[in-house]
């Protein structure tokens, strides 16, 4: 969800206004992702590199997850959507994570619909979180390194229960992934816009899912092979 800051800059407004128009328009594309049936929805709302911003930005930014948690609550609960949290929860302010893992264990019964914020997340830093806790469980004898594939190792990831991203949205014109779901997001379909959060509303997103669903995604074969299969059943989750 890239561009706030230079949204409200374009229009003379302080960062803050940019950081808050995002956050309505992230709440619009929650209830968007449901209207049109897309089971899981990823949102990067703050990176592990994010701190280094200044103070003051950082601070907006948690009164503004803090905001979002308590007002989404009732709505997730409302709509029986699961909240999933992944990133180094541990580093963020306690209040926080009361709030988080209040919303997390509320809505933990439900199964249809999941919304993942991540917070405080990085990448290589999950990386390095997923090493340390398989070498532990190695130790431990629960694990034979001789053994490993990556779907055992996926499992010791943040999202060990969520499907990897069939798509990956990146607004304001970066064409990167900033340390976004590195591994996961290894077959994606990346879709990128020089439109700033803020201005990334319901109809783009729909343009979006459309663009993804005139590709034809391989997974390393040939075209023929997956036109070949395309009419066989599928199973959808």
């Amino acid at each position: 969800m890239d561009g706030n800051g230079r949204w409200a800059k374009s229009r003379g407004l302080r960062r803050n206004e940019g950081h808050r128009a995002g956050v309505r328009n992230a709440e619009a594309i929650v209830r968007s992702c449901g209207q049109l049936g897309i089971k899981y929805l990823t949102l990067y709302a703050f990176s592990a590199e994010n701190w280094d911003r200044p103070r003051e930005e950082v601070a907006m930014l948690m009164k503004l997850l803090e905001r979002f948690l308590k007002a989404q609550l009732d709505e997730l609960v409302e709509n029986r959507i699961r909240l999933k949290v992944i990133g180094r929860i541990t580093e963020l302010s306690p209040k926080l994570q009361v709030l988080i893992n209040q919303a997390i264990e509320t809505t933990s019964g439900f199964n249809e619909w999941t919304l993942i914020l991540a917070l405080n997340y990085g990448a290589r830093c999950e990386v390095v979180d997923a090493v340390k806790n398989y070498a532990r469980a190695a130790q431990n004898g629960c694990e034979d390194p001789a053994e490993l594939t990556w779907k055992r190792f996926a499992g010791f990831l943040y999202t060990d229960d969520i499907p990897d991203p069939d798509l990956i949205i990146r607004t304001s014109g970066e064409t990167r992934l900033s340390n976004f779901l590195l591994l996961q997001g290894a077959y994606s379909e990346l879709y990128f816009t020089s439109l700033c959060w803020p201005d990334f509303d319901t109809e783009r997103l729909a343009d979006a899912i459309e663009s993804y669903r005139r590709r034809e995604r391989r997974f390393g074969k040939t075209g023929e092979q997956i036109r070949r299969t395309a009419t066989e059943p599928i199973t959808v989750n």
